[in-house]
């Protein structure tokens, strides 16, 4: 058995590989032929699927809008917007649970960045439609030390799943510039002279990907190994994104309207014709007429000037019937809804007529983002793995965008993920509803206790940091607080002027806090300065229970607004408040604590305070 080992000793058997390529290779060959199909006709080259329907000429492609490549980009534009990637989750309680969380889904969407998935997504939705299904695949970017996601063309690459349809290899075949494959790898130069032809210019380049190997090789001949490397995971790190279909392999979207496209620009190119000769066609005259004068003006002298005209040529209106019933055929078969392109009938005018007509165009794309979501999920869990496997100790700069938000953070994989591999992908719960419409749907069932708000807040149809907001309205609902005890503290001063009371201290206050949000400064730094409490004294207090000025006691309002109860709502000095329930019952006896507050002449607090004692006559 012919053997090869590779970096880190592992062994494959290089002739049982290349005999799979080739078995897979055949095995499509119907499919890949398709896929030829489809984009000869997307490129519109018509002629090229059906040489027989289409004269040599300038018109040999086709004159009629090309339907197919119009529907396939439409859907695939639709389809190409990326779903959200949290690690964050609704069952987290603590604090440091979501910041933990939150900086890994920071690091999840620098992944997505770093690989620009947005743009790949435009092409990676085209070919799963056209072709049926797209390879996507994490790689080790060694130049930037990140793991990278990756989409590769279904063009001349297979695959192989198990019976629970999990990747289990790929095979990705490329034409490489013959000068610049021997340029990269001199050592294949005396394979290439002697299993390749000296005029062949293009030479086939396959790659090989599965749970323990990554090759690099030539198929002709025996076959020639460029490169091998070692898979650090021990997992295949491809997936294949495949349409539903009942057959083992899979049909684009197309597949049945290629010939319906190639008769519609044959039907246009005749009906071009046919006008170019009635146009064209010869001038039939009575036999009185001796001069045909032609140009601007011309006079034609005949006793029969209704015979006078070229030959008609008729069109049977049988051909433009054909040509509607085309145009049907190609949108059934395309899937593709006439009101995506202004095509509506007259006889519908409401718009949940328009929904319908529409239906089968959005269960088309939320069955796409249901594949590539479950594709995304294992794909990001194994860029999280090898990151962790590669760069576990590496500290790595990584900036992203999160919800519409740029960030940078620094991150270390052995410390910020540690094990914990799972990501959520969610292309949202109001995926498919326009902005209005889904806020109308989330109040109601959040009003309902249905959902929670942070729930709300991730689904929603436009970019939001569901924790940075949740923190922003937490601040704005305490700041409303603050201003309400303002408010409050500034409608006591009157009070305090009644009864005698100095209010300066009080409008002191709030003319400061006015001041300071003139100049910018925070409303919750400016209550702090204003409200910052005096520091404390020590103070003798006289035998008849006399407290000196300037001293707090606990229960002291220092504002000067007068005493206030402390936490348990027992008066300073503890015991009930007198008169109120719990206190000592009138007439029964008891101690009587008097409390009086009040400012000094200088606006310093006061407080006198005495204990009376009685007892019933015995």
């Amino acid at each position: 058995m012919d053997m090869n080992i590779m970096p880190g000793g592992v062994a494959f058997n290089f002739p049982d590989i290349r005999n799979l390529y080739y078995r897979l290779r055949d095995k499509s060959t119907v499919r890949q032929a398709k896929m030829n199909d489809v984009m000869a006709v997307r490129d519109g080259r018509m002629s090229d699927v059906y040489r027989d329907l289409f004269p040599d000429g300038p018109y040999s492609q086709g004159i009629v809008a090309n339907m197919v490549d119009v529907a396939a980009r439409d859907i695939a534009e639709v389809l190409a917007p990326l779903p959200a990637f949290n690690c964050a989750s609704t069952a987290m309680t603590t604090d440091n649970q979501r910041k933990v969380a939150e900086k890994r889904t920071k690091i999840v969407n620098g992944y997505v960045s770093h690989s620009k998935l947005q743009i790949q997504m435009f092409k990676a939705a085209d070919w799963f439609l056209s072709f049926g299904y797209v390879i996507a695949m994490v790689e080790a970017d060694l130049d930037d030390n990140m793991p990278r996601i990756q989409f590769y063309s279904p063009m001349g690459s297979y695959g192989v799943k198990n019976r629970w349809g999990i990747t289990q290899c790929v095979f990705m075949s490329r034409m490489w510039d013959r000068d610049e494959l021997i340029a990269a790898y001199p050592e294949a130069e005396r394979f290439v002279q002697t299993n390749y032809a000296s005029g062949l210019h293009r030479i086939e380049v396959v790659r090989y990907h599965d749970k323990d190997h990554d090759i690099l090789f030539l198929p002709q001949g025996g076959g020639f190994n460029l490169e091998s490397a070692r898979n650090p995971l021990g997992k295949c790190l491809a997936r294949i994104i495949e349409r539903p279909g009942v057959t083992d392999l899979p049909r684009g979207q197309f597949d049945d309207v290629l010939a319906v496209q190639v008769a519609k620009s044959r039907f246009a190119l005749l009906t071009l014709e046919a006008a170019t000769k009635s146009v064209e066609a010869p001038i039939a005259l009575p036999q009185d007429v001796v001069e045909l004068n032609i140009g601007p003006d011309a006079v034609l002298r005949s006793a029969n000037p209704e015979k006078i005209g070229r030959v008609r040529l008729d069109v049977p209106r049988e051909v433009f019937a054909q040509q509607s019933s085309m145009d049907q055929d190609l949108a059934k078969g395309s899937r593709y809804p006439g009101p995506r392109t202004g095509q509506v009938d007259g006889s519908i005018v409401t718009g949940r007529g328009v929904e319908a007509l529409m239906s089968g165009f959005d269960t088309q794309i939320r069955t796409g983002q249901a594949l590539f979501a479950d594709a995304f999920t294992d794909l990001l869990s194994m860029a999280f793995a090898l990151d962790e496997a590669i760069w576990p100790d590496m500290e790595k700069k990584l900036r992203g965008d999160l919800d519409g938000v740029k960030y940078e953070l620094t991150y270390k994989a052995a410390r910020d993920i540690k094990g914990e591999h799972t990501v959520d992908v969610q292309y949202g719960l109001m995926a498919g509803l326009d902005p209005n419409r889904a806020l109308v749907f989330g109040l109601q069932a959040r009003g309902d206790k249905l959902i929670s708000r942070d729930f709300l807040r991730r689904q929603m149809p436009f970019a939001v940091n569901a924790t940075e907001e949740e923190a922003k309205t937490d601040i704005e609902d305490l700041r409303e607080s603050l201003k309400e005890f303002i408010q409050a503290y500034a409608q006591s001063l009157p009070a305090m002027v009644q009864q005698g009371m100095d209010p300066t201290s009080g409008i002191t206050k709030i003319a400061q806090i006015i001041d300071g949000r003139g100049k910018g400064q925070t409303l919750e730094a400016l209550v702090l300065e204003a409200f910052e409490p005096p520091a404390q004294e020590a103070t003798e207090t006289s035998e008849a229970g006399e407290m000196s000025p300037g001293v707090e006691q606990p229960g002291m309002d220092m504002s000067g607004s007068g005493m206030v109860p402390d936490a348990s709502g027992a008066p300073p000095g503890g015991g009930p408040m007198p008169g109120l329930p719990g206190g000592p019952p009138q007439g029964s006896g008891g101690d009587i604590q008097n409390l009086l507050a009040g400012l000094t002449s200088a606006g310093a607090p006061s407080l006198r305070a005495s204990v009376s004692r009685s007892r019933p006559a015995g």
